[in-house]
């Protein structure tokens, strides 16, 4: 595992493209495993779609190294109407397990935090699971914790 970030040269982080659909989809399945969610192809197939939909609000970035997608990030805009401003949501953070601690997550997070700065947006915010420490040890050193619990509630026909 790559441990120092100094040690290497930072990954470019770009859009999604096409041609990255196969290693995207990789990481995305190991995204999913990683919280324990069954493998579904249809929900890979999906958010791909969703991906390449300009239409769709769903945007992608891919960390690449040597040529090879390291990290996604899935994010979003969303209206924060308490502040009468519009934010990023970060909705997927990932990294390859065999480039952890070498400033990918980090990396990706910065391009959303200077997409959000050149489009005048309020924040840049997400969540993660209480178990994910290794993620909050690198959420703690560049942002601040948010004093909201989060809630989910089933679909109700009544």
């Amino acid at each position: 595992m790559m441990r120092n970030p100094d040690t290497v040269h930072p990954p470019t982080i770009r859009a999604v493209q096409p041609a990255d659909r196969d290693a995207w989809g990789e990481l995305f399945a190991a995204y999913r495993a990683f919280y324990r969610l069954d493998a579904d192809p249809a929900v890979v197939e999906t958010v791909w779609e969703w991906l390449g939909d300009p239409a769709h609000e769903l945007q992608g970035l891919v960390a690449v190294r040597d040529g090879i997608p390291i990290g996604i990030a899935h994010w979003r805009r969303f209206a924060r109407p308490s502040r009468g401003a519009t934010a990023i949501f970060l909705d997927d953070l990932f990294t390859s397990p065999d480039a952890r601690g070498a400033g990918v997550g980090s990396a990706l997070i910065a391009r959303l935090q200077r997409i959000a700065a050149d489009e005048g947006l309020a924040e840049v915010r997400w969540i993660t699971s209480e178990s994910n420490v290794d993620a909050q040890r690198l959420y703690e050193r560049i942002a601040s914790r948010a004093p909201f619990h989060t809630y989910i509630a089933p679909p109700s026909a009544g």
